[in-house]
């Protein structure tokens, strides 16, 4: 084995826990894995040494999730929210916050610790499945609205409140588990 290869496979487990991230499907996550590894090892010449072996991987891995999620999105589940209406929760009808959130201090420090990236997937993986589904597709994989709606037969107005009650649901998972947790950044 070359060390390529030996490097493309040293990788693999983190490739895989990347996409179970993404499609929260085992088996359809090692086929995108799978797919990826097989694409880098039949053409090493087109890594060509600009970014790390990683980072060319994932984004070989993205178009790859991408595919899955086209060839499965009728079997995605679609999960029913679970009824709580977060926007009642978090604002008074007036749209003032019920209360404000705290200060989080510098969020781009925060984002390039491995700590937070560790709490943020853990949150991500806590949302219901349609929500983390879509959010994961747009922020992650980086997919248009247009895109998504279509994958997975849902309206654009569907499409932003389900992002926009992920994102709520996001923060309130941040600010507990991260913000004001045992792990929050000292001041």
């Amino acid at each position: 084995m070359s060390d390529y290869a030996k490097a493309i496979e040293a990788l693999r487990p983190q490739l895989l826990k990347y996409a179970r991230l993404q499609l929260r499907n085992a088996a359809w996550a090692e086929d995108a894995v799978s797919e990826t590894v097989l694409a880098a090892l039949e053409k090493p010449q087109a890594f060509g040494g600009q970014s790390q072996l990683k980072t060319w991987l994932v984004g070989i891995l993205k178009h790859k999730l991408i595919d899955q999620i086209r060839r499965n999105c009728r079997e995605m589940s679609t999960t029913a929210e679970d009824g709580v209406d977060l926007d009642d929760e978090l604002f008074h009808p007036d749209g003032h916050w019920r209360e404000a959130p705290q200060d989080w201090g510098d969020p781009e420090q925060a984002l390039r610790q491995l700590e937070f990236m560790k709490v943020l997937e853990a949150c991500v993986e806590l949302l219901p499945g349609q929500q983390g589904r879509l959010f994961m597709m747009r922020e992650w994989l980086e997919l248009d609205s247009d895109e998504i709606c279509k994958a997975l037969a849902i309206t654009p107005t569907n499409l932003w409140v389900m992002l926009h009650r992920a994102r709520l649901r996001l923060r309130d998972c941040l600010q507990l588990n991260w913000f004001a947790g045992p792990s929050a950044p000292a001041r």
